[in-house]
Parts: structure tokens; C-alpha cells; sequence
């Protein structure tokens, strides 16, 4: 699919779905947030203790995982990254933007006398519910970016057995569930005023995921908001783009997903996070198959050469459009990768040995081209149970890597490139940023502190 395909509604890079603030009456009547659907609010009422309990509990986000310090762009608290992937998922009331939005939240963050945007109760979240896992970001403006104070992540695999079905499971729907319902109880203890919660490529592909989504609604009170392909893959570069080296002339954007795999071609040299980074982008592509769908489809506990050169030549053969329009990129000076997904933070964490996964030495890593190679190698000839022995990879994981690095391996071979940067951010960074971009907050943040 080329950059002028399913552009959507939804197709500028920084769109966001402006929440009214708590004390507000928009959607559910004063003092509910615009993200808790009225019409299941008895039900989010009816969270046991348990689940609360659940969803601000303290655990690590892998096995043995320490969370990431500041990275540009992104500051983090070690608290919060300690919450990661222990809850479960969620959804955002979708509305119109508004003026005067953003400037509200500035008088908010300032209050009379007060100098720091940074103040709770000026609250963003961020949610992503892919093909394979649920994650949540919520955080406060901040200088140069935003300040992350909660985070969740857990595996749901809402997209399992999808492609054979065309339709979504009753197992995984359930997980889903269970998921937001944490997530809206994390979003309502830390009392979000802006959300943007959305759904990627198992909701826009499955017969039944409309469905999915009314259910949602009438379960957890939250809407989920299914973007098109061109607004994930542009979310993604914004949520990463920090990380682009500023001398280079060009740059490969990927976001290995489960169900789907979005590439941008970013050109020209300076590319940043304070401004729109999406104004870079010369062309994109959204591939229709991920981790998930291409290891179901090949399969992924043993994988044998063969197997592994049938998924390497099944994503070949999606990426030659693009190739064929923007491979001229691959030979502007300073040329590099830039991949956000759990393949290649995977790849980073087995490359640096680590006992445990550790974002602060993942995030924003440079590996060669021959370190990728090597470390591909080991994955291919490694078993299912030594993969899923590795720390950074897990027992949840140790079926879907070897997919990964297949889709890995056919842009390294389009998109030839001496270096790949790691980036453990991506789409819920992307939305923050615009959130926080549009509203302002990015300026009050720096004028607060003159």
C-alpha cells in the first residue's frame, strides 16, 4: 500500500481526541472524564478492590526487567516503567477537538503563582491494542517532551488465530477485556484529562471487529478509536524520531507489529520530536502481515531454513513497491535504520547478553549491520526452549522472534544500511507527543521555567 492509500479520517500525523477535564461535563455529565462511557460506568463501579490493587501494583515489565531512564525527548519515572505489562489494556472515548483545549490545560498546569507544567491532575494517556499486546502510557508535560508517571503492557494476542478465522477469538477478546478494564482504572487513579486510546490491525482487519468494539464499549464504558494504516504509521515516527541521527539525509522508519508492519522513508537532515517529524516523511507503506499473522501462517516453534527463507521471500515480495519508489534513500549520506517493535529491542537486549532486559541500555542503541547479522544467526539455530529461556525474550515471545528477524531481514535487504538504531518507544510516544504538541504544552513548559 503507497503513502496515497487509506489516508482515512484519521490520516494527519498529530489528530488526537481532546477529553474534557475532570470537572467537566462533556459526554458523562459532571466530574466523569470523556474517556468513561456513561453507559457502562455501573459496571467500572463494580471494579473489585483486587482489581484496583492490580492496576497500581509495582512488577516488572519483562522478566527481571529495570525500567529506562530519560531518553530525548521522553523522561521516565522508574516507578512507573515498573508497572509495565503487568495490568492489561484500554480504550479512549473518541470527540471532537477543541479550541481552547489546550489552552485550559496550560492555565491548569500553572495555576496562580505556579511555574512547573508538570503538576498532577494535567494528565495525558496513551493507549495502543495491537494484534499482540495492550499498552498504556499515561504522563505529564514536560520540557523538552513529557514525563511518563504510569505505564502497563500485557501481552493479549487479540489478533491468535485471526488469520485462519477472519475473525477475532472469544479467548482473545476476553483477555482484551480484561486488560482495558485495568487500564481504565490506572487512567481514572491518575485522573487523566486527555486520551487517546486506539486499535490497530486486528480490529481493522476482522469480521468481527466492530463487534469487538461495541463490546468493549458496553463492558469497560471505553471506545476504542481503529486507526487507518497511515495514521499508525505516522503515529509511530513520531513517537521515535528523537532518536534519528540529526546529520543524516535520509532514514528507514519501522514498526514491526503483529498483524502489520509500517515503514516510512523520512528525508531530510535535522528530523525532531519538538516539530512535527511527519513533515519529513517522503513516502510510507503498511505491510499487512506482522509477527503474529506470519508465524501463524508458517509457524514459529521450529523453524527450519526453508521455513525461515518462505517468510524472508513473503515480505520481499510486499515490500518491492516500496523499494522501487524510495530505494534512491538507501544512498543519501548518513543513511541508517530506525526500527521500534519488540523484534528489534529483542535483538538489542541478546546482543548486549543482558541477564535481564534493561531499557535504559536498549533505548536508543546503535548496532552494525554485521551485530544484526550475528545475532539473527544465534535466533535461527537457537530452539523454541532456549529461545524462551533468554530473558529478553520469555516463554510469551520465543514463538514470534524468529518472524520477526524475517521481516527484519527483508528491509535490511531492501533498504541496505551500515547501521539500525533501537528504539523502545513508538506509537504511544507518538500520540502523547501530538497530544502535548498540539495543546501547547511543549511552550508552557519552556516558558515556565525562564
Amino acid at each position: 500500500m503507497s503513502a496515497m492509500d487509506d489516508a482515512g479520517a484519521n490520516g494527519a500525523c498529530a489528530v488526537s481526541v481532546t477529553v474534557a477535564e475532570n470537572g467537566g461535563a462533556q459526554d458523562g455529565g459532571p466530574g466523569r472524564p470523556a474517556w468513561r462511557e456513561p453507559v457502562a460506568a455501573h459496571r467500572h463501579a463494580a471494579l473489585t478492590a483486587n482489581d484496583v490493587h492490580e492496576a497500581t501494583r509495582v512488577g516488572p515489565a519483562r522478566p527481571g526487567e529495570t525500567p529506562r531512564r530519560d531518553a530525548p525527548g521522553v523522561a521516565q519515572d522508574d516507578a512507573a516503567f515498573r508497572h509495565e505489562r503487568h495490568g492489561r489494556a484500554t480504550g479512549q472515548r473518541r470527540g471532537d477537538a477543541r479550541r481552547g483545549h489546550g489552552e485550559a490545560l496550560r492555565r491548569r498546569s500553572r495555576g496562580a503563582g505556579e511555574t512547573d507544567a508538570r503538576q498532577p491532575g494535567v494528565a495525558y494517556a496513551a493507549l495502543d491494542l495491537g494484534t499482540n499486546n495492550c499498552r498504556l502510557l499515561i504522563a505529564e508535560p514536560g520540557d523538552a517532551g513529557f514525563r511518563v508517571v504510569d505505564a502497563f503492557s500485557r501481552i493479549v494476542r487479540l489478533g491468535e488465530g485471526l488469520g485462519s478465522t477472519g475473525a477475532l477469538a472469544e479467548t482473545a477478546i476476553q483477555r482484551s477485556i480484561d486488560a482495558l478494564r485495568v487500564c481504565g482504572a490506572k487512567m481514572d487513579h491518575r485522573h487523566v484529562a486527555r486520551a487517546r486510546l486506539v486499535a490497530t490491525e486486528a480490529c481493522r482487519s476482522a469480521l468481527n471487529g466492530a463487534d469487538f468494539i461495541n463490546r468493549v464499549l458496553t463492558e469497560t464504558g471505553l471506545q476504542l478509536e481503529v486507526v487507518d494504516r497511515r495514521t499508525e504509521a505516522f503515529l509511530a515516527v513520531s513517537g521515535c524520531a528523537s532518536l534519528a541521527d540529526p546529520a543524516s539525509e535520509s532514514l528507514l522508519v519501522f514498526d514491526i507489529g503483529g498483524g502489520s508492519t509500517e515503514v516510512a522513508c523520512l528525508v531530510g537532515r535535522g528530523v525532531s520530536t519538538m516539530n512535527d517529524p511527519c513533515q519529513s516523511i517522503a513516502d510510507w507503506v503498511s505491510l499487512p502481515v506482522g509477527v503474529v499473522t506470519l508465524a501463524e501462517r508458517h509457524g514459529g516453534n521450529t523453524v527450519t531454513p526453508a521455513v525461515y527463507r518462505a517468510m524472508v521471500d513473503e515480505v520481499l515480495a510486499l515490500l518491492e513497491p516500496f523499494r522501487q519508489r524510495v530505494g534512491w534513500a538507501a544512498a543519501r549520506e548518513g543513511f541508517h535504520l530506525l526500527g521500534t517493535s519488540g523484534t528489534v529491542t529483542t535483538i538489542a537486549g541478546v546482543h548486549l547478553r543482558l541477564p535481564r532486559y534493561d531499557r535504559r541500555r536498549v533505548d536508543g542503541l546503535w548496532m552494525s549491520d554485521r551485530n544484526v547479522n550475528r545475532v539473527v544467526h544465534h535466533l535461527r539455530r537457537s530452539s523454541f526452549r532456549e529461545r524462551a529461556a533468554n530473558a529478553c525474550i520469555g516463554n510469551d515471545r520465543a514463538d514470534l522472534v524468529l518472524a520477526g528477524c524475517a521481516i527484519l531481514d527483508a528491509l535490511r535487504r531492501c533498504f541496505p544500511a551500515p547501521r539500525l538504531r533501537i528504539a523502545d518507544r513508538g506509537l504511544r510516544e507518538g500520540i502523547l507527543m501530538s497530544m502535548i504538541r498540539e495543546d501547547g504544552m511543549l511552550q508552557a513548559g519552556r516558558a515556565g521555567r525562564r
